[in-house]
């Protein structure tokens, strides 16, 4: 089809140019959210605080690496991972490793939703896991092709400590190289923009793509 045939169809179709070629996806206006934190949250602070429900958060300044992703499903498409875990666990509790790993004996809208192995939980749940480790593999060798928006897992200092981040970019080039994709995350001085090699001495654990929508 030549352009004007193709401009044709736009017009009796009632799309415009700009719907057609430049609409965002939900995974990339999630990394656009996510780069947008970049520059603004500067530092990293693990202390339980108490916030606000629905809609909490500690102040932008800071935060944690679940924070990321909590405030780019925010802005970008006006979903409260605060909420959304809080309901599950408040009927599935003792689904979330909350009991075991915290000695928690319920719900805790405050801190619950910022916390990895929670998120894993409930992203498994709610159908959105493409891949979970079952032996250990290198944190850069997630198995399936990567996509802007897609959100990662980690165990960090030898398998002791979960981290996440949210795909903020992929090579254009084919074969995608995931060790070339770039990824934000906080890992101690705030929401940062790297590539997704300098995981490779950690190991891999979930890719998830959220949410699933019709």
């Amino acid at each position: 089809m030549d352009r004007r045939s193709l401009l044709g169809t736009l017009a009796v179709t009632g799309l415009s140019i700009s719907s057609a070629w430049a609409s965002p996806s939900q995974g990339e206006r999630l990394a656009i959210a996510a780069r947008a934190q970049v520059g603004i949250t500067t530092r990293y602070d693990p202390t339980w605080t108490a916030i606000r429900y629905p809609n909490g958060d500690v102040p932008r300044s800071t935060g944690v690496c679940a924070d990321v992703i909590i405030r780019a499903a925010r802005d970008a498409l006006g979903l409260d991972l605060q909420q959304l875990v809080h309901e599950d666990m408040l009927k599935h509790f003792d689904a979330y490793p909350a009991r075991q790993i915290w000695r928690s004996q319920h719900p805790d809208p405050n801190i619950d939703h910022r916390r990895v192995l929670n998120l894993e939980t409930y992203f498994r749940r709610a159908g959105a896991c493409l891949w979970l480790a079952s032996s250990p593999t290198p944190g850069d060798a997630f198995p399936y092709p990567l996509a802007s928006g897609d959100i990662l897992t980690w165990r960090l200092l030898e398998g002791q400590l979960p981290h996440i981040g949210i795909v903020v970019a992929v090579p254009s080039i084919l074969p995608a190289e995931n060790p070339k994709s770039r990824v934000v995350h906080n890992i101690g001085a705030g929401a940062e923009e790297i590539e997704l090699a300098p995981f490779h001495p950690n190991r891999a654990i979930g890719h998830y793509r959220w949410p699933i929508m019709p």
